[in-house]
């Protein structure tokens, strides 16, 4: 059909900036688009990557066909453990802060065990953080506070194991 435009070495830097504004401007799927651009010149530039990711997690509950698998693809192809594990986190806890969002009958199920997983990630990453990255705290706490607001509870004997490291 088309034949996608090959990107510069020298422009991916700028190209990386772009994406990060048009996510900021609640724009994903531009920065979507610009992070496979660049990933087409840099298959492992990990900034591209985490763009992709957060671009593909921007879009869960807005009516776009995207599904949780396409963002959980990106996490083995993250080389410092600590982000694969705080991105598996992030993409747990926005899947459920979709299904809250939508609301309507059985929204709050399996909510609980999804916030949990996340949590669990969330510790994870909490052991593997560099020096004065508290963000996986940051996290886990926004969890813990999503649950107890919403007074959430789990289905079943709680049981979380995370899938993949």
């Amino acid at each position: 059909m088309f034949e996608l435009k090959p990107l510069s070495q020298e422009a991916i830097p700028t190209a990386l900036e772009k994406a990060m504004r048009y996510r900021l401007l609640n724009e994903p799927g531009e920065a979507e688009s610009i992070s496979q651009d660049v990933l087409r010149a840099d298959p492992d530039n990990q900034q591209a990557l985490i763009i992709l990711l957060l671009s593909l997690t921007d879009r869960f509950g807005k009516n776009y066909a995207i599904s949780i698998t396409q963002a959980q693809e990106i996490l083995p192809r993250l080389r410092d453990k600590y982000e694969r594990a705080y991105y598996a986190g992030i993409i747990c806890e926005r899947r459920v802060k979709a299904q809250l969002f939508r609301g309507g009958p059985g929204c709050g199920l399996g909510a609980y065990e999804c916030l949990r997983e996340a949590m669990a990630w969330y510790e994870k990453a909490e052991k593997l953080r560099p020096s004065g990255n508290d963000d996986a705290l940051l996290r886990w706490d926004a969890c813990a506070r999503i649950i107890m607001s919403n007074g959430l509870t789990p289905r079943t004997e709680e049981k979380i194991e995370l899938q993949s490291e």
